[in-house]
């Protein structure tokens, strides 16, 4: 990879993963194609013995995919990436990379719904027992090992609740008890957090979200630190078949040079958000990490450059606010997923958290009158406005 690694963030989402190719373009090709010729069978041998740098079938290596995956690599400080074809095939590859039957892990109470689905109902199958935790306290991570915990599995901040978890503190309490920590980083992008400077193993991201940002690509990322685990996770990747297509990862690629520029922008609209959302009557409360009413805003400080695009809130009148606000804004677009330009709103207990049941969900804080916001690039005082013609109605 090209070294760029003395240069700042907003210079390194531009360059990362650029290297010179045989026309020497300045935008990496697509390379959409499945398979790659041998020059002679000699060639095709040693490339399967892995005696020889090159390509073979584009479900275990492309150019265009390993351009991007040398980018993110970059962007979190990380030794490889591995492109997978959804955030949940990153998850899924992570877990089933790293523990077997009889093992356990732990995992934050506060995270993607299907996150929990997927251990509860397809890793639990297999001999693999999680338990939830409030990873924003510390005490609570302690009481959850067992002799058999191999993974610390932390969402910071949590879907949807905003919860921040200290990820050097789990870090180190993870390595004492010979566990791995991986932290799912799609809510902050590598430009806000980087969990790998703070002791993490592992990151990973649902490529979907902010480092894409545009809507248009389902995509996930797994990060790791040395050579040993990428040997181990590429293996595994190859073998379940969930990578991400050549044309995919051009695309997220090209959403990349733009993130840095993309960030501010959603950082700052959701400080102005959340300060206008929390001084309204209509409003119960709100979660946001820029604001000192959050419960772990000295944490996130510490770990965080900038406190992200997401929002959450409960209106007062619950349920019914929740369904009028929802069903009247304009600008704002019902619609689930976030991190892209546009801004979104929706309801976590209704929508992207309905797989859970509803007991898991009130512990992990997940109310039925919340409601979540990802909040674009769009003007600020229009999104404002949007949200207080709405309030007014109720």
């Amino acid at each position: 990879m090209k070294d760029i690694g003395n240069f700042s963030d907003e210079t390194k989402v531009v360059h990362a993963g650029i290297e010179d190719n045989e026309h020497l373009a300045v935008v990496p090709p697509i390379y959409q194609t499945s398979t790659f010729k041998f020059r002679d069978a000699e060639h095709g041998a040693n490339l399967f013995r892995g005696e020889e740098e090159g390509f073979i079938y584009t479900r275990m290596g492309n150019p265009t995919i390993k351009a991007f995956e040398n980018a993110i690599a970059i962007l979190e400080n990380g030794y490889r990436a591995l492109a997978c074809a959804s955030g949940m095939a990153a998850i899924h590859t992570v877990f089933t990379s790293l523990v077997s039957k009889g093992d356990h892990l732990i995992c934050s109470k506060a995270v993607y719904g299907p996150t929990v689905t997927l251990l509860n109902n397809v890793m639990r199958r297999y001999g693999v027992e999680a338990t939830f935790a409030d990873t924003s306290g510390i005490d609570e991570v302690k009481k959850s090992f067992r002799d058999s915990t191999k993974i610390v599995y932390v969402e910071t901040p949590g879907n949807p609740t905003l919860v921040i978890s200290d990820i050097r503190a789990i870090a180190d309490l993870a390595h004492e008890h010979g566990a791995l920590m991986v932290v799912d980083n799609t809510f902050m992008s590598p430009i806000l957090q980087k969990p790998l400077d703070m002791g993490a193993d592992i990151v990973l991201h649902s490529l979907t979200k902010f480092l894409n940002g545009h809507a248009d690509v389902v995509g996930g990322v797994v990060v790791v630190k040395d050579e040993e685990t990428y040997k181990n996770f590429r293996k595994t990747l190859n073998q379940i078949g969930g990578v991400l297509s050549p044309f995919d990862a051009f695309l997220v690629h090209r959403g990349i040079k733009t993130l840095s520029i993309r960030m501010e922008k959603h950082c700052k609209n959701a400080q102005i958000i959340a300060e206008f959302l929390e001084s309204h009557s209509k409003v119960e409360w709100v979660r946001y990490p820029g604001l000192k009413s959050h419960p772990q805003y000295e944490i996130a400080k510490k770990q965080m450059s900038e406190f992200g695009g997401m929002i959450v809130f409960e209106l007062r009148g619950g349920v019914k606010a929740g369904e009028t606000l929802m069903n009247n804004v304009h600008l704002l677009q019902l619609a689930v997923s976030l991190g892209g330009v546009e801004s979104l709103i929706q309801h976590p207990a209704s929508m992207t958290h309905s797989s859970m049941d509803k007991e898991t969900r009130l512990q992990a804080g997940i109310t039925d009158g919340l409601v979540r916001i990802s909040v674009g690039i769009e003007k600020s005082d229009e999104l404002i406005a949007d949200l207080e013609q709405t309030l007014q109605l109720l």
